[in-house]
């Protein structure tokens, strides 16, 4: 009979999600994780495989939470879709505007070291970036139902527009870039979106 593990996996998998998302995919060794747990890497190896199967269950748990994330802030109501968008868009820079260390998204830190050559995290990055964009685009189209944007907008083109923006203000955050500029382009952003003639002038969105 298999022995019971004797540690909170879920504990260890946070503990390497840290290791992986301060130093990156190639900076991190299992024996780093095996320092940082506590564990023998014979341990790490039996519960989880290999340092590439390891960073594939991180990040896909990592990629599934902030795809939800973005659909709890997004998802509800017509009548609210404006309002929830241009939170989303001010939220995504303020968040990126207090990330002192600037490390960024795990998501997009990952795609920039190993998509070009690691077809698994290729796979991962571009499904979840194509979830995030359809939500953009559904909250889109029911700021749109609502008259709060032109309908004569392509909502799929917007909402990558959108995501396209948000994806500059980190790569701006990861540099450096201060706060109020990055929060000055997600303003910018906000005023630029195609607003229904009937609501033309009062782009604020909810402010």
């Amino acid at each position: 009979m298999a022995r019971p593990r004797e540690f909170d996996e879920e504990a260890v998998l946070d503990v390497a999600s840290e290791q992986f998302w301060t130093k990156g995919y190639a900076g991190t060794s299992m024996d780093a994780i095996a320092a940082a747990t506590g564990l023998g890497k014979g341990s790490l190896y039996g519960a989880f495989g290999g340092k590439h199967q390891l960073f594939l269950r991180i990040f896909d748990t990592y990629c599934v939470r902030i795809a939800d994330a973005v659909a709890d802030g997004l998802i509800g109501p017509d009548d609210g879709a404006y309002a929830r968008l241009c939170a989303h868009i001010r939220a995504a820079a303020a968040g990126i505007a207090a990330d002192q260390l600037h490390r960024g998204c795990l998501l997009a830190k990952g795609a920039a070291e190993l998509s070009e050559h690691d077809p698994d995290v290729t796979v991962r990055s571009r499904r979840t970036l194509e979830r995030i964009a359809t939500i953009l685009a559904e909250d889109i189209r029911a700021a749109q139902r609502h008259g709060d944007l032109d309908q004569a907008a392509d909502a799929d083109q917007l909402a990558t527009l959108v995501l396209a923006v948000l994806r500059g203000i980190e790569a701006l955050g990861k540099a450096g870039m201060e706060a109020d500029r990055l929060e000055s382009v997600a303003e910018t952003a906000i005023s630029l979106l195609p607003r229904a003639g009937k609501a033309s002038g009062t782009d604020s969105g909810g402010r």
